[in-house]
């Protein structure tokens, strides 16, 4: 590492492109997710100017590709990628395997913060009938809403597309499931009310306790027909709260600061969060992600969760949306790596898969990208990571912070050890 003005202030922002997966795992056959790989596909794609990409010409991020984005995908695919090409990366880089169960949100967050969920959650299976009856008649006669539709596993948006106006005609809120833990809530946000709404998910995160559920999610949306319904900012998750020992806890109870900005407070169960942003869209959460980090003092981690990649594009299985989001984030991510100072650390990763060119509409088993720039840090390849801990680890060694349960810490690993990890 170079040195650093040791009076600078050390500070972290932690970026998560939501369901950027570089390739199916080991054990992605478990999940019927062998051959999904995200950002391959997206990247293959655009490459040979396939209808579905909406596009001629080859993906164009360049910010990402300095950070070494094109390489780790190269590694964890085990295979070449069009456009990959041989400039050295300016950041460290490198692609880690999930050790949780499952692949959704909740898992991802928290083993990235340090805590790998290692028991299995509890799930709604069944793509019909997903709840149980006794499940759904106690939360309707504790909330005293007439009963529901759907109880499926679905979309968010076809679900509201085919519904809604039921739901408008009778009072009855929606609720889905998918195969992530997780039990989800449609209502009209004027019609229902939001609050209400809330109040609904509320009682449903008590009840789904019992089953071991992850998240309740609360789906609000607005408009008059099929036409023109549309899902709304106001989006709420019920999580459950995570296990004590994450890197959130060891920061803030350090006197450090951590900033949640967007739905991260919610995945967290706000557990270790000094601080909650509440922003939404891509350039919203970019820009409330810079002005937070600008504005942190010493000792502090920005941690921000990119919904958008997930649930516009990939849950949508929408290929030349997920291209051009990419392509728009590129120069906001150059923006943010401009204002680190000379001990900060700006880690760029993702917490599943979630490939467009999939069948479906669930998370997709993957790899994802490790990418660490400072102005502190030798550019390098650190390889293949056993585990998502393997950043919360780094993190609390970069703080100064006593080491946590899980993960190893990459910056702390001979550039000689990291070089053959990375062609492993």
């Amino acid at each position: 590492m170079n040195r650093p003005d040791p009076d600078a202030p050390r500070r972290a922002v932690l970026l998560v492109i939501d369901s950027l997966g570089l390739g199916s795992l080991p054990d992605a056959d478990d999940y019927g997710d062998q051959g999904a790989d995200t950002f391959g596909h997206i990247v293959e794609a655009c490459a040979a100017g396939r209808a579905d990409a909406g596009r001629q010409g080859p993906l164009a991020i360049p910010t990402l590709e300095r950070m070494g984005l094109l390489r780790a995908a190269v590694g964890a695919r085990g295979s070449p990628l069009p456009g990959a090409g041989t400039a050295a990366p300016s950041a460290a880089w490198g692609w880690a395997a999930e050790r949780s169960r499952g692949k959704d949100t909740i898992s991802g967050h928290w083993e990235m913060a340090g805590q790998p969920v290692l028991e299995d959650w509890g799930y709604f299976p069944a793509l019909t009938d997903s709840m149980p009856a006794a499940l759904l008649d106690a939360l309707a006669q504790r909330s005293g809403v007439p009963g529901f539709l759907g109880n499926c596993h679905a979309s968010g948006t076809e679900i509201i597309e085919r519904l809604g106006e039921e739901h408008l005609r009778t009072g009855k809120p929606i609720v889905y499931s998918s195969a992530d833990s997780v039990l989800q809530i449609c209502a009209h946000e004027e019609a229902f009310g939001l609050g209400r709404l809330y109040a609904l998910c509320e009682a449903a995160r008590e009840l789904v306790d019992d089953y071991r559920i992850g998240r309740v999610i609360a789906r609000p949306f607005i408009g008059t027909t099929a036409a023109d319904f549309t899902r709304t900012k106001h989006r709420r998750d019920y999580a459950v709260p995570p296990p004590s020992g994450t890197l959130l806890d060891r920061l803030s109870g350090a006197g450090g600061e951590v900033i949640g900005v967007g739905k991260v407070v919610d995945i967290f169960c706000g557990r270790g969060i000094t601080r909650s942003v509440k922003a939404s869209g891509l350039g919203e959460l970019m820009r409330a992600t810079s002005q937070s980090f600008a504005a942190a003092p010493d000792r502090s981690l920005v941690f921000t969760n990119l919904v958008d990649f997930d649930q516009e594009y990939g849950h949508r299985r929408d290929v030349a949306g997920y291209a051009a989001a990419l392509e728009r984030f590129d120069p906001m991510l150059a923006a943010l790596r401009g204002l680190l100072g000379p001990r900060d650390l700006l880690v760029v990763t993702a917490d599943h898969g979630n490939d467009p060119t999939w069948t479906g509409w669930n998370h997709t088993r993957e790899y994802v990208p490790v990418l660490v720039a400072g102005p502190a840090l030798a550019p390098r390849p650190i390889g293949r990571r056993d585990s998502f801990a393997d950043i919360g680890q780094s993190l609390a060694g970069w703080f100064g912070l006593e080491p946590l349960a899980h993960g190893k810490d990459f910056l702390a690993e001979p550039v000689a050890a990291k070089a053959r990890r990375s062609v492993a």
